[in-house]
C-alpha cells in the first residue's frame, strides 16, 4: 500500500489541479502537452511527445486514455528520480510561480530540493500581519513585507509562532514562558522548543521539523507548519458542538450523527451550497475548479452580507455589477473588492481565485464563514440538542496526539474517523507492532457491504492488540471500535499512547523495560539529587494538583529555569492551581518535552495524563545526561 500523508495528498491534489486544466477530474495527453507549453519549456515537439507518452503509459492503469487522481498518486510516488520526473515537476512548478530551493536540513537528505508557493507566502504574511499588528511583543518583526522573504527570518526567534498558536487555540502557551527580551541563541532555542511542542499538542504534524529548521527559516517547513496552525484556528468553530446553527445544514433523511461526522472542509462546502441554493444558483463540488469564474463567490457574498435586520449590525450592500465583466481575472478582482467591504478579502488574490488554488480558497471561505455564517438555529425541528456534546479533554488529547504523528486521514471526530481502524493500524506501526496490510480492507468502501469491510478491519485491530501488542483488551471486540463505543475505544487508544510514550523511554535507556514504578523512582531520585523538598508517591498523589512536583522536576532537569516568584506555593485556590499548571505544562514543552496533557489534568490529578507528563520529562532528563 502506498502511504501518502494528509499534507502530501493536499500537495498532490494541487499539482493535479494545475495539470487538469478543464477541471473534469482527469488528465489527458492534450493537457500534459498544454502544461509544458504553459510552462514555456523549450523542448522539441518529439521530446514533449515522449514524456507525455511515458507518463500516460505509466499512469493510465485502466487504459481509458486519461489519468484519474488515484492513478496520478501512484505515478507521482513512483516519480522519485529520472529525467522525466524532473521535467514533469519543473513544468508544474514553473507554471504556477512556485519557488524551488535546495534543502540541507538534517531531518531531510542534504541536497534535496523542496518547493514552496509564493502565493501561500503572500497570503500567510498578510494574515499574520493583521493578526499580530497590535501585539507589542512582535513589533520587532511586524509588519512583514509579503513580497520579500521577511517571514522566514521573522519566525526565527519563535515569538511569532508562539503568538499564532495562542490565536488558533487560546491559552495553549502560558505567555510567562515565552522569552521576549535580550534573546540569546539558548533562549531562542527554548522559544522554538515551546512553539514546536505546543504545535504538536494542538494536533500539528511536526515529526520532520526541528528547531534548527525554523531558526534557519527553511521556507517549505515554515509555510507547512504555519498553514497547519492557521487552519486549526480557522476550523475551530466549524463544528456542531461549538456552533449549533450548523444544524440548519441538515438534509432530509439525515440524522444529527450524520452531520457530526462531516469534516470541517465538508461542512464548509455544504454551507456554501446551502446559501447558493437559497440564491437559486448552481451548486459547487470544490473550492478549486468550480469557483474559478467567481460567480459562486459573488452569490455567496450577496447571501451572507448583513441585511440590516439585526440590531447594531448595519446592512452591507454587495455590488453585483462586476459579474458582467468578461475577463475572469477582472471579475475576480471586482468580487474581492466586495469581499473587502465585508472585511473578508484575506488569503486570496484574483489570480489565486482564477487558478483555483484549493488551499487558499479553502482559507478564504473558512474566514468568510467565521465572520458571516448567516445561519439560524432551527427552532421548530424535533432535535435532541443534548446529543450535541463537545469532545472531552481526554478525547481531544488522543485526537491531537494521533494527528501530530501524521496519521492519514486526519482525525476530526474521534470515533467516526477511526471506525474503519486504518488510523489504528498506523498507530500500531508507530509503536513497532507489525501490520499485515494485505489483511486490511482499504477505502473507498463499497456502498453495499462497506461496513462489513470496516468491521473486519476492527476485528483485526483488536486481534493485533491482544496477540502482538500484549494489550489488556478484555471485553473489547471489533464491533466496539466500529460502533464508536467511547469507553472501550478510549481503553485501546490509551494503551497505544502509553506504549508510544514508554517506547520512547526504552529507546533512550538502551532497551531497558520501563514501568510506572520506574518513572516514579526516577522522579523522586532527581528531586532528591537537586535538593528539592517535593516527592510523589505515585501518579494519584494529591500534591500533584499544585503542579509543584512537576515544576521542581523541570527545575532539576534545567536548573534555574523555573521562576518560583511567579508561583503560589501554599494554600492554593483552584484558580491558583490552574495558574501553576498552565505554567508547568508550557515550561515542560519549553525544555523540550512533547507533552500532550492539559493543565486541568494536573489540577484534577488525572493519573493517566499525569503519567505521560512525568514520562516525557524523564525523556528530556535522560537526553541531557
Amino acid at each position: 500500500m502506498t502511504h501518502v500523508s494528509g499534507d502530501e495528498l493536499e500537495e498532490l491534489r494541487e499539482a493535479f489541479q494545475k495539470v487538469d486544466i478543464d477541471g473534469n477530474g482527469f488528465i489527458s495527453s492534450n493537457e500534459l502537452d498544454q502544461l509544458f507549453k504553459a510552462a514555456n519549456f523549450q523542448l522539441p515537439g518529439y521530446r514533449v511527445r515522449e514524456i507525455t507518452q511515458s507518463l500516460m503509459a505509466r499512469g493510465d492503469l485502466n487504459k481509458d486514455g486519461k489519468i484519474s487522481f488515484d492513478e496520478f498518486i501512484i505515478i507521482f510516488s513512483d516519480l522519485k528520480s529520472g529525467d522525466i520526473a524532473k521535467t514533469f515537476r519543473k513544468a508544474i512548478n514553473k507554471k504556477e510561480g512556485i519557488t524551488a530551493i535546495g534543502g540541507t536540513s538534517q531531518q531531510y537528505c542534504a541536497g534535496t530540493q523542496h518547493s514552496y508557493s509564493e502565493e501561500e507566502k503572500y497570503a500567510f504574511v498578510n494574515w499574520v500581519n493583521k493578526a499580530l499588528e497590535k501585539d507589542p511583543d512582535c513589533k520587532h518583526v511586524i509588519p512583514m513585507d509579503p513580497n520579500s522573504d521577511d517571514l522566514f527570518s521573522a519566525v526565527g526567534d519563535g515569538i511569532v509562532l508562539c503568538k499564532m498558536i495562542n490565536l488558533s487555540v487560546p491559552d495553549t502557551i502560558d505567555e510567562r514562558t515565552i522569552n521576549k527580551k535580550k534573546l540569546t541563541p539558548f533562549t531562542i532555542q527554548e522559544n522554538l522548543n515551546l512553539a514546536l511542542n505546543s504545535s504538536s499538542a494542538i494536533g500539528c504534524h511536526v515529526v520532520n521539523i526541528g528547531a534548527e529548521d525554523l531558526k534557519e527559516g527553511r521556507p517549505h517547513l515554515v509555510l507547512g507548519l504555519l498553514w497547519q496552525v492557521i487552519k486549526i484556528g480557522l476550523f475551530a468553530d466549524i463544528e456542531l458542538s461549538r456552533n449549533e446553527a450548523l444544524v440548519a445544514l441538515l438534509r432530509e433523511g439525515e440524522s444529527l450523527e450524520d452531520l457530526m461526522k462531516l469534516s470541517p472542509e465538508e461542512l464548509l462546502l455544504r454551507w456554501a451550497n446551502y446559501h447558493l441554493e437559497k440564491a437559486g444558483c448552481n451548486k459547487i463540488n470544490n473550492f478549486s475548479s468550480d469557483i474559478k469564474d467567481s460567480k459562486a463567490y459573488y452569490s455567496l457574498l450577496n447571501e451572507v452580507a448583513p441585511k440590516g435586520d439585526e440590531e447594531g449590525i448595519p446592512a452591507i450592500q454587495v455590488d453585483m455589477s462586476g459579474l458582467r465583466e468578461k475577463d475572469d481575472l477582472q471579475r475576480a478582482e471586482c468580487m474581492l473588492v466586495q469581499a473587502d467591504r465585508l472585511g473578508c478579502r484575506q488569503f486570496v488574490t484574483a489570480t489565486d481565485v482564477v487558478r483555483g488554488n484549493p488551499k487558499l480558497n479553502l482559507a478564504f471561505i473558512a474566514n468568510l464563514f467565521n465572520k458571516y455564517p448567516a445561519l439560524q438555529k432551527p427552532e421548530n425541528q424535533d432535535i435532541d440538542w443534548s446529543s450535541i456534546e463537545g469532545e472531552t479533554r481526554e478525547e481531544r488529547t488522543f485526537r491531537n496526539w494521533m494527528n501530530s504523528l501524521g496519521v492519514s486521514p486526519r482525525v476530526n471526530h474521534l470515533y467516526s474517523d477511526i471506525s474503519d481502524a486504518t488510523v489504528i493500524f498506523q498507530l500500531y506501526e508507530k509503536i513497532k507492532v507489525p501490520v499485515d496490510w494485505n489483511k486490511v480492507n482499504k477505502p473507498p468502501y463499497p456502498k453495499l457491504g462497506g461496513n462489513m469491510k470496516k468491521l473486519e478491519n476492527c476485528n483485526y485491530a483488536v486481534e493485533l492488540g491482544k496477540s502482538h501488542a500484549k494489550f489488556s483488551l478484555v471485553g473489547i471486540a471489533g464491533q466496539d471500535l466500529n460502533e464508536g463505543n467511547r469507553t472501550l475505544t478510549q481503553a485501546l487508544l490509551w494503551q497505544l499512547m502509553r506504549k508510544y510514550t514508554l517506547n520512547m523511554l526504552e529507546e533512550l535507556g538502551d532497551g531497558q523495560k520501563v514501568t510506572d514504578d520506574t518513572i516514579v523512582t526516577w522522579v523522586n531520585r532527581i528531586l532528591q539529587e537537586a535538593g528539592k523538598c517535593s516527592s510523589i508517591s505515585g501518579f494519584k498523589d494529591p500534591k500533584i494538583s499544585t503542579s509543584l512536583p512537576v515544576l521542581d522536576v523541570i527545575d532539576a532537569i534545567q536548573p534555574g529555569s523555573v521562576r518560583y516568584d511567579l508561583l503560589k506555593t501554599e494554600d492554593l485556590t483552584d484558580e491558583e492551581k490552574l495558574n501553576n499548571a498552565k505554567y508547568a505544562i508550557s515550561m515542560a514543552r519549553k525544555i523540550g518535552s512533547r507533552v500532550y496533557a492539559l493543565p486541568e489534568d494536573l489540577v484534577e490529578v488525572k493519573p493517566k495524563m499525569v503519567m505521560t507528563v512525568f514520562a516525557c520529562l524523564m525523556g528530556s532528563g535522560m537526553k541531557r545526561v
